[in-house]
């Protein structure tokens, strides 16, 4: 079983190798990912470290929680299962009704 931690407050410099290279100071790291914007591919500031122990994944967190990588102070946790994320504030799916975008309305000019 693999055991994955959280890393914030990344700087927009981190790279999943420079993720990699850092957090292996704690042990083997398994995967390395910088989460990035499926648009633009710019780095969203967080990503996840997998470790092959609970021993090392703990380790990294006590190694870099509060400390500075590439500039930045970082925060790290265990991360938690998507499952139990539900507390979060949800997107809307889009959907109808999106308001006025800047055309003229239906019902003339209010103003």
């Amino acid at each position: 079983m693999a055991y994955k931690v959280f890393v914030g407050s990344l700087s927009w410099d981190t790279t999943d190798d420079s993720l990699r290279q850092a957090f292996s100071q704690a042990g083997n790291v398994l995967t390395a990912n910088v989460i990035t914007d499926r648009f633009s591919g710019r780095s969203r500031g967080f990503g996840f470290v997998e470790y092959e122990t609970e021993e090392e994944a703990n380790k990294a967190i006590e190694l870099w929680n509060g400390k500075e990588l590439d500039g930045r102070p970082i925060v790290v946790n265990m991360a938690r299962p998507q499952g139990d994320r539900d507390d979060r504030p949800r997107r809307s799916s889009g959907g109808y009704g999106g308001g006025n975008r800047g055309g003229q309305s239906s019902g003339g000019s209010r103003w």
